[in-house]
């Protein structure tokens, strides 16, 4: 009988060419991948595989396999979602989910579901979220919790629907005696200022760099740091200014000799998604609980 795991292993290489592209969308080696081809490939009795060059390729015979794989594979989901559909929220709901909305929401909404969902078990994963939304996009998360800024719009991939949960401010971190920690801060201001921004390459460091751009320069950033504690507590020691969401006060905490203010130059806002695959009442409970 043809195992269904290595089925869905044909129709990723049948998708994306490559052991190596199989390995990484599915968690394993590539040399791991190619081993449970070649199992598969002595179930079926049939080639399944022919050089090109220095690549593989499928041959006849496993493309028409493919053409199977979909079909059962398509009738397994299937089977699983229909037994998931019970009424009754059941069973485990992955959830990746970056840290902050983690002490916000999430875990909040398991406290609540203990006694409203006594069959309901929430599984926590701390991820960034591109990687949440990769999980999801993988299989390897029921719900992903991610977020966007408004100087960075980005759309849902295909097949993946979002939820609004909530859109917050992002503020500005000063030093509680610099002189431009007024009521509103003027970005323009602090052009010749150093920053505190997260690390090359992510979000958070690209929103500065266009939030300044809009206020008309180029911060100079100084220091990095991913962990909005750390960043806070850089401030206070004078290292620099730093953007940080509204929510850091409330999950974080301010330490003194810190003052958070409104940017009033550039409209800077971070929206929170719920993000899904499939809903599930199980799911569907979660974002309930979540607000969503």
């Amino acid at each position: 009988m043809l195992e269904p795991t290595r089925l869905r292993l044909l129709r990723e290489f049948a998708e994306h060419g490559t052991m190596t592209a199989v390995g990484e969308i599915c968690g394993m080696t590539s040399s791991a991948v190619s081993q449970q081809l070649a199992t598969l490939e002595r179930e079926a009795k049939v080639a399944l595989f022919e050089r090109a060059g220095r690549r593989v390729r499928l041959t006849a015979e496993g493309q028409r396999l493919v053409r199977h794989a979909h079909i059962v594979l398509n009738a397994l989901d299937a089977a699983e979602e229909d037994l998931r559909a019970a009424s009754t929220p059941r069973g485990p709901v992955r959830v990746a989910c970056f840290a902050t909305a983690a002490v916000h929401r999430l875990l909040p909404a398991i406290a609540t579901a203990r006694t409203r969902h006594p069959e309901l078990h929430v599984v926590v994963y701390e991820l960034e979220p591109h990687e949440a939304v990769e999980a999801l996009r993988n299989g390897n998360c029921d719900l992903a919790i991610a977020f966007t800024y408004n100087l960075i719009p980005e759309d849902a991939p295909p097949g993946i629907s979002r939820r609004l949960l909530g859109v917050e401010p992002i503020l500005i971190a000063l030093p509680a005696g610099h002189p431009a920690a007024t009521h509103e801060v003027d970005l323009r201001l602090l052009r010749e200022e150093q920053w505190i921004a997260g690390s090359q390459g992510t979000t958070d460091h690209e929103m500065l760099d266009r939030a300044c751009a809009l206020a008309g320069f180029h911060p100079n950033v100084i220091h990095t740091a991913d962990d909005y504690a750390l960043a806070l507590r850089m401030v206070r020691e004078g290292l620099g200014a730093s953007l940080v969401p509204e929510l850091v006060a409330t999950v974080v905490g301010v330490p003194d000799g810190v003052a958070l203010r409104r940017v009033s130059t550039v409209e800077i806002t971070r929206t929170t998604h719920a993000l899904v695959r499939t809903v599930t009442p199980a799911v569907d409970a979660v974002l309930e609980l979540l607000g969503g």
